[in-house]
């Protein structure tokens, strides 16, 4: 409910941290550079396939100016532990990614406005 991703890959991550602790396991991702801009805190992200909430972005904008901007998390509930392949995620491993279909729209309507100003 709430998500808006295609079934696209528009690019692939790098995980640069696995948190588990009792009660939450935390995947913190390194998108490509050209993504950084498409990922916001409580926004929609698709892994491998899978539908989540953003949780922490890093850089300007982000809830974690001491990440990189390319730095995302999400965090995984057991249900989708045990459903998907997620829960095999290992640092250094790499997994599809996909925006949320909306924050594209918003990137392209304003590069488009930025060319017609120049």
């Amino acid at each position: 409910g709430g998500h808006v991703v295609t079934g696209h890959v528009d690019g692939v991550a790098e995980v640069v941290d696995v948190d588990v602790t009792p009660g939450a396991y935390v995947v913190r991702f390194r998108a490509p550079a050209r993504l950084a801009g498409q990922l916001v805190p409580k926004g929609s992200v698709a892994v491998d396939g899978v539908s989540l909430t953003v949780v922490d972005v890093g850089g300007p904008g982000g809830s974690r100016a001491d990440w990189p901007a390319t730095d995302f998390s999400v965090s995984l509930i057991p249900h989708t532990l045990e459903v998907t392949t997620l829960s095999g995620l290992r640092t250094g491993d790499r997994a599809n990614l996909e925006t949320d279909v909306l924050a594209k729209h918003v990137e392209r309507i304003l590069a488009l406005r930025e060319a017609a100003r120049d």
